[in-house]
């Protein structure tokens, strides 16, 4: 049985170029990177040649990337860093009600120290009110955080207008990207669209898990989360990881090589997929269509079928999906993206969401619905008795 991998937003695998590179360092470039020795020199060469290459991506400065552990960390570090760095400066903060619990945990953990927290609210597509934005913004306003691409259903939030709005608004202001899912399917330049953090995360772009980046504008003024030996600026004390920060670099660097070829690609597969999906008996594909949602995320709802029933039984079958974010396994609340788009009822525990990456196929999504095709009836006379 042919294995069909469609999960790809709650992790990717690993490009064979970064797993070698990482075997390499492991067994030959293995010095510790603060070391002043040759093999410490060596190792620490993977480190700057990393910098450089996600520098060059987003258009920014080398010591403007900060490595992380993931996209969680990097978030943490953002949000709970600006509190603490700007406490006295104002205690409100402003974010979205589908953020990831990277984002809304540390919010809600500062609540109840005393921060207000502003949630905007959503369409039924996902997409933020730029106006209600505007108006949420006040002088004692020390953070704005918005997710890029949501994990779910895949919508693209306007984040360069969103940025413009913020510092017209509150100069003084800090603008703070999740960009998890959106980092390697896009171009993000964060100067030109006035972002002043930008967290990504190693495991979602073919590199391993363990790692992931902070960008942080050479303005902005943090507190460290992490104290200790003075690495990385300060800014994040402990070894660095080489082999992790290494395989960031280089897959950062083949997400971006021929970017629009492939996210042609995978629109093209996208909308070939959804349209095969909605021919199917009460399927519902929730979000924008075409360039308007992101290229690698489909959220369908299946009327009169458990999500969890179904993607147990599309797995006896080879093919991985997800009822929701992976990183919600440990919240199972209800999701809170499908919440607050005003999903129906009966659809809150009926969604699934497939996932694409560089590796996925035409003929793997054919299979998917053909499979899908034979079992939906089947479930759905278990579901109606």
């Amino acid at each position: 049985m042919k294995e069909i991998y469609l999960d790809n937003s709650a992790t990717t695998k690993v490009y064979t170029e970064v797993a070698e590179l990482m075997k390499k360092i492991m067994l030959e470039d293995y010095g510790n990177p603060s070391s002043l020795h040759t093999k410490g020199v060596d190792a620490e060469e993977h480190i700057k040649t990393a910098k450089k290459q996600i520098a060059k991506i987003l258009k920014c400065q080398e010591k403007e990337i900060l490595f992380t552990s993931c996209g969680t960390e990097g978030d943490n570090l953002a949000i709970l860093g600006t509190a603490m760095a700007h406490h006295r400066r104002g205690k409100h903060l402003i974010t979205t009600k589908i953020e990831h619990p990277a984002v809304l945990e540390p919010m809600g953990a500062l609540e109840k120290q005393g921060f207000e927290v502003t949630y905007l609210d959503v369409d039924a597509d996902g997409h933020i009110d730029l106006q209600q934005l505007s108006d949420a913004i006040r002088p004692d306003t020390i953070l704005v955080s918005i997710m890029h691409t949501n994990n779910e259903m895949g919508a693209l939030e306007p984040i360069e207008e969103a940025g413009k709005i913020i510092k017209e608004k509150n100069p003084q202001c800090y603008f703070h990207v999740d960009a998890v899912q959106g980092f390697g399917k896009a171009e993000i330049k964060p100067k030109k669209m006035n972002i002043d953090m930008l967290s990504v995360s190693g495991h979602k772009i073919h590199a391993p898990k363990g790692v992931g980046f902070l960008y942080i504008n050479e303005k902005v003024r943090l507190q460290p989360l992490m104290l200790g030996g003075g690495q990385q600026g300060g800014m994040r004390s402990g070894t660095e990881a080489t082999p992790l920060v290494a395989a960031i670099g280089l897959a950062s660097e083949m997400c971006y090589e021929n970017l629009e070829e492939k996210r042609a690609k995978m629109y093209a597969m996208r909308d070939r997929f959804v349209a095969k999906l909605e021919a199917l008996d009460g399927v519902y594909v929730r979000g924008k269509r075409g360039t308007e949602t992101a290229p690698h995320i489909v959220s369908a709802s299946f009327e009169d079928v458990r999500a969890e029933v179904l993607l147990h039984s599309l797995e006896a079958k080879g093919i991985y999906v997800s009822s929701g974010s992976a990183c919600a396994s440990n919240h199972p609340a209800t999701s809170k993206t499908l919440l607050a788009t005003g999903t129906d009822k009966k659809f809150l525990d009926a969604t699934i969401r497939f996932s694409f990456s560089d590796f996925t196929t035409d003929e793997e999504l054919d299979t998917t619905i053909a499979a899908l095709e034979e079992l939906l009836p089947q479930l759905r006379r278990f579901t109606r008795k």
